[in-house]
């Protein structure tokens, strides 16, 4: 069983991946708002991977026959001043959820929890990839001189992305 320290503030992770979804809706939909499908699609599919990383947490927490709690979230920001904005934004988050993730694994291994400390090596991995793509997006949306050269990069390197074999179950997932 988890420590209790452990799994209350994995809940509260619970409620940052659900508003970290939403944050991402919001920015998929501002560039879907601006024709710019690429970098729309790129964002919805990072909403799907914070709603499926919090439903991870979930399938966790229900395979150690411990409460969860689903919280509400509190509405994300909607308005951008320009194309860069919202990737600053997400940048900044991921690398917020990686400290969150990092305390959580120090908890984890503050209370001797093993099996917890396991569970979010994954999640330590995934942080790594997160600030990276985020990082790189950014300097490339600061770089690029039209809307056209950030769409192709974006096509070009988000093609072929598959699912992570070694992630941990999502809960409701086949």
């Amino acid at each position: 069983m988890p420590a209790d320290r452990f799994v209350e503030q994995l809940n509260a992770q619970i409620a940052n991946e659900f508003a970290a979804h939403q944050q991402y809706v919001a920015c998929a939909v501002y560039y879907d708002a601006l024709t710019m499908p690429q970098m729309a699609g790129f964002f919805y599919a990072q909403a799907l991977e914070e709603r499926d990383h919090a439903m991870m947490m979930v399938q966790y927490l229900v395979d150690q026959d411990s409460a969860v709690k689903i919280p509400g979230v509190a509405a994300p920001q909607t308005d951008f001043a320009d194309i860069v904005e919202p990737v600053a934004l997400a940048l900044e988050q991921e690398k917020r959820v990686t400290e969150q993730i990092n305390q959580l694994t120090r908890i984890a291994r503050e209370e001797y929890d093993f099996a917890s400390d396991q569970f979010m090596q994954w999640f330590i991995k995934e942080q790594v990839e997160e600030v990276a793509t985020m990082s790189d997006l950014l300097t490339v949306v600061k770089r690029a001189n039209d809307v056209e050269a950030i769409e192709d990069y974006v096509q070009r390197e988000t093609a072929g992305e598959g699912a992570d074999p070694t992630a941990p179950a999502v809960a409701g997932g086949a």
